[in-house]
């Protein structure tokens, strides 16, 4: 394992996301594993106290919530429900949170945010600069999504994918997964005795993919190993590693670094911010197919083009980011579109000189320009 990815076990890495799952801080009868998370605490603080900055992604509101409501089906039954259970559960869950930090002598901030303050590019950069803030002040801020006003269309849905996302606003150099299991296997090892873990992934292709499976071990969860590797596929994007390591032992990070037993992600060669926001968004407006020349053309880094483009979907205006898929599906890029979803229909195939005789009067001679762009 090269150096970079032995201090990402260690106390190296600068600033680093720790997620931790429902199932692994609240027993099956809603109640905090308080033994449990003081160990965690200590390690947490540990490395703080070493000069790392840490921010943990913590789950937990909606099944602390439903036990204390008794809510049916740990407070998921309905979308009313978990977000009832998420607004008492919430209280005692940062209670905990700031009470164990405090006894070891750190401060903890509380930030809950939703999918829309991480989509919009705005909102986005006043979280960065709110995480900036603490980080700078010795902080260490506890981030969970706002499940109290969530909705089932504007949500994260998992905390995997939003560590990934709060590690890309903070410019994180690392991301570990506390999960109820130690990786990424070949197969479900709960179904498979002969599945074996995968330590290492150089790069999620379809193969990586086809292994996780959307089912969350505990119930207890909204996550599965398909949201984690999601979650990767965001931060190695972002140029961020990205661990899956076993919560179901005291002290899980000091265990980690003894045994290396987990699956690491490796980063890719991290983006400009902007390109990071765009790469790491979860919600897009319409997609453009390209034709293979087009796919070619991107890869050199160029600007996407009319003539490039088979076919277009989605109600987008210009200014909202698309998706760019090469002719089989596969997503390639991802961008800011210069033109409304029903112009871009019209000039799809067709030569950049010709926009303005089928438009009018057009500046605009690209669909995607390659500086809003990134190549996935």
């Amino acid at each position: 394992m090269s150096e970079s990815l032995t201090g990402f076990r260690a106390n190296v890495c600068g600033r680093i996301i720790v997620k931790v799952g429902s199932s692994l801080l609240v027993s099956k009868d809603g109640e905090v594993r308080r033994d449990w998370l003081k160990t965690l605490v200590a390690e947490i603080a540990a490395r703080h106290r070493a000069g790392q900055r840490l921010i943990i992604v913590s789950s937990g509101s909606i099944a602390l919530g439903a036990r204390r409501l008794g809510l049916a089906k740990g407070g998921r039954a309905t979308l009313e429900d978990a977000q009832a259970a998420a607004a008492v559960g919430q209280i005692a869950l940062s209670g905990i949170w700031a009470e164990l930090l405090q006894a070891e002598g750190v401060a903890a901030a509380q930030i809950l945010v939703t999918l829309d303050d991480l989509e919009h590019r705005r909102r986005y950069l006043n979280a960065s600069a709110t995480l900036e803030r603490l980080l700078g002040l010795g902080v260490i801020p506890v981030v969970n999504e706002n499940d109290s006003v969530a909705t089932e269309e504007i949500r994260f849905g998992d905390n995997d994918r939003l560590a990934a996302r709060i590690g890309q606003a903070a410019q994180a150099d690392a991301v570990v997964l506390l999960s109820d299991i130690d990786g990424l296997y070949t197969a479900n090892p709960h179904v498979d005795p002969a599945a074996e873990l995968i330590p290492m992934v150089e790069r999620i292709n379809a193969r990586i993919t086809s292994m996780a499976t959307a089912e969350s071990a505990s119930g207890m969860g909204s996550g599965g190993m398909a949201s984690k590797v999601e979650a990767a596929r965001i931060a190695t994007g972002a140029g961020m590693h990205l661990s899956i390591i076993s919560g179901r032992v005291d002290a899980p990070l000091t265990r980690w670094v003894q045994s290396g037993r987990g699956t690491i992600f490796r980063a890719d060669k991290r983006k400009t911010a902007r390109k990071t926001w765009l790469a790491g968004r979860l919600t897009v407006r319409g997609t453009l197919v390209v034709d293979e020349g087009a796919v070619a053309a991107l890869a050199r880094g160029r600007s996407l083009l009319p003539a490039g483009v088979k076919g277009s979907s989605g109600d987008y205006r210009r200014g909202d980011v698309v998706n760019i898929a090469a002719p089989d599906g596969a997503v390639i890029a991802r961008g800011l579109t210069e033109f409304d979803a029903d112009d871009a229909a019209r000039i799809i195939g067709h030569r950049s000189e010709d926009i303005a005789a089928i438009l009018g009067e057009v500046q605009r001679s690209v669909l995607v320009h390659r500086d809003h762009m990134v190549v996935l």
